[in-house]
């Protein structure tokens, strides 16, 4: 696909020690908490790194602290060199 056209990434995130004290409470707040906080947090580096409206943000994962956008090899590369992030990768469907 040319560098202009939209694919599915996975981002994953460094290590954040109030994302792994939020996730280790085991209540039903705590999870609410644990979502909303990582929820913003992804839109927060999303917002702040891309162009807005240039992305489609799929999901949140929670239990890896990452996320699923929809956005173009140059837009992955930009991410990739946020200091937040850890990892960049392309959806892979296998056949």
């Amino acid at each position: 696909m040319a560098n202009g056209e939209s694919e599915l990434y996975f981002v994953f995130m460094n290590y954040d020690p109030e994302y792994e004290r939020l996730r280790s409470k085991r209540t039903k707040k705590g999870s609410y908490e644990v979502d909303m906080y990582i929820n913003k947090k992804h839109d927060e580096l999303l917002a702040n790194t891309l162009e807005p409206g240039s992305y489609i943000k799929r999901l949140s994962l929670v239990i890896v602290d990452g996320f699923a956008v929809e956005i173009t090899e140059d837009q992955a590369n930009v991410l990739r060199s946020a200091k937040e992030v850890r990892v960049v990768e392309k959806n892979q469907e296998l056949a």
